[in-house]
């Protein structure tokens, strides 16, 4: 069974594509099977997050973004527990990500996101440089 993991609009699609292509060579070899799509190139682009949870969530995805508001926003919170969402939050540090220390961050957790998307949904990760903490 194929496992989506959704980069969120606040990272370039373009990475969405460059792990795709990455992971793609690995799933001959994995028994996890993944697919990494970008949000804006599925849902288009400044689609609301009350829009594409519900429909990430039917899939049983998981999503990689730096919008700590849906973790912090109540009714936004309740969503992504409810659609059974897993998520990985990236807290960028306060002078933001280059595209380039963002594509260094992704790579270097690309493992530990992927042994953690076998966890039971609903899950959220923090992500720091430094470490991955659970948060629910």
């Amino acid at each position: 069974m194929m496992t989506n993991i959704y980069i969120d609009e606040n990272f370039s699609h373009h990475l969405a594509d460059g792990l795709n292509v990455f992971q793609k060579h690995l799933n001959s070899n994995e028994k996890l099977q993944i697919q990494v799509l970008s949000i804006k190139q599925v849902f288009g682009k400044g689609v609301k997050d009350e829009d594409w949870i519900p429909l990430v969530g039917k899939e049983r995805g998981i999503v990689i973004t730096q919008d700590l508001r849906i973790h912090t926003t109540r009714h936004q919170n309740e969503l992504y527990k409810k659609h059974g969402l897993g998520v990985f939050f990236f807290k960028p540090p306060s002078t933001g990500f280059s595209f380039w220390e963002m594509v260094e961050q992704l790579i270097k957790r690309w493992p530990e996101i992927k042994k953690k998307s076998s966890d039971n949904r609903p899950f959220a990760f923090r992500i720091t440089p430094n470490k991955m903490e659970r948060l629910s």
